[in-house]
């Protein structure tokens, strides 16, 4: 073979072997199970939106790809980051052109037992409602669902994926929201330190369990020694959350900045209060609140100790303990974090199938 020849073939192996294979057009309904712990209850699945392994793994894809935001430098991940528990290590996240948020990222896991709004307000009703809404903030991703449409639908790759997952190629705002949400409703944390103490495989430090004690323990202002930190009185289950919208004393009437619920519901008895999240990994998704103004869970466990404010909508709970506060000396609220550090899940922080797939189109 001459010389030229060869090089020719050589550029035409190298050529093909570059060229990026389309999948196979093949629709792709094999149920996936979402597996979890004995210690959680049986999840809410929606039932028109089914759990496969081609719409989970679509929604990956689609979770870490800069493409969903008008210049292409964000994705869901920029402010979702797995190793902070799918939060953000910022105070607020930062969107396209630097755009600053208003209030911190939450945490992704376990949301198939969240059956009641999502974000921090409860604006978005269902999963698939919240998946596309950073899209279209301007604070966040700046661009429109048409613009996204267009520039998927134009990537064979795109239209390939959305062939294997919903059985045709056909790309539009419902569908990607679909498989956004199975992505997400795909993540599941269940197996930190205190997870396997419930098994009965690992057991807790004295200083935990105490702290796990404190945790579960009513406040007693008439037992001081018998008080707890009440904190499963919000926080409670094994998901440690109960899908309401508080006011936990974080302001005063004055100081309300953020309206939160009652943007979403009018009603005036909900001013000021968020969304109560789920302490699991409660560890690595700092800063804390909605506003993310504690940077450390010492300074969130002083709040209820000694810094509830009263408000017209504050938890009579909270309100309650006001004048005493919590009465948590220096070793209980040492005890109590170490408690709250053992909900950290380090399964769930290295799961290569929740981590980025290193696919871009």
């Amino acid at each position: 073979m001459k010389p030229y020849i060869s090089f020719i073939v050589l550029l035409t192996i190298l050529a093909s072997c570059n060229k990026t294979e389309p999948y196979v057009h093949e629709y792709d309904d094999t149920p996936y199970v979402l597996t979890y712990s004995p210690n959680l209850p049986d999840p809410t699945l929606s039932a028109d939106n089914p759990l496969t392994a081609e719409k989970i793994n679509l929604g990956r894809i689609l979770f870490y790809d800069e493409l969903l935001s008008s210049d292409g430098t964000v994705s869901c991940a920029s402010c979702h980051l797995q190793e902070n528990g799918f939060s953000d290590p910022n105070q607020f996240s930062f969107g396209v052109n630097n755009a600053v948020g208003k209030r911190q990222a939450m945490a992704i896991f376990n949301l198939a037992w969240n059956t009641n709004g999502f974000f921090w307000d409860g604006r978005a009703e269902l999963l698939r409602h919240q998946s596309i809404l950073p899209i279209q903030d301007p604070l966040e991703m700046n661009e429109t669902l048409p613009s996204v449409i267009e520039k998927l639908s134009a990537n064979v790759n795109y239209r390939n994926h959305f062939m294997r997952a919903f059985g045709s190629e056909e790309i539009s705002a419902e569908r990607i929201s679909f498989a956004l949400e199975a992505f997400m409703m795909s993540i599941v944390s269940d197996n930190s330190k205190y997870d396997r103490y419930l098994l009965g495989t690992e057991t807790l430090t004295d200083s935990e369990e105490r702290g796990r004690v404190l945790y579960f323990a009513e406040y007693n202002p008439f037992f001081p020694a018998e008080s707890g930190a009440d904190c499963a009185h919000c926080h409670s289950g094994n998901n440690f959350e109960n899908d309401q919208y508080m006011n936990n004393g974080l302001d005063t009437d004055a100081m309300f900045t953020d309206i939160g619920f009652e943007a979403v519901t009018g009603n005036a008895e909900d001013r000021a209060k968020f969304k109560v999240t789920s302490l699991r990994n409660i560890e690595v998704t700092g800063p804390y609140m909605h506003d993310g103004r504690f940077t450390t869970l010492e300074e969130v466990v002083e709040h209820y100790n000694s810094g509830i404010h009263l408000s017209s909508t504050v938890d009579p709970a909270i309100a309650n303990t006001e004048s005493t506060g919590l009465m948590l000396d220096a070793q209980d609220k040492i005890d109590l974090v170490n408690f709250l550090k053992t909900l950290t899940d380090d399964t769930y922080l290295n799961n290569s199938d929740y981590s980025d797939p290193g696919i871009r189109y």
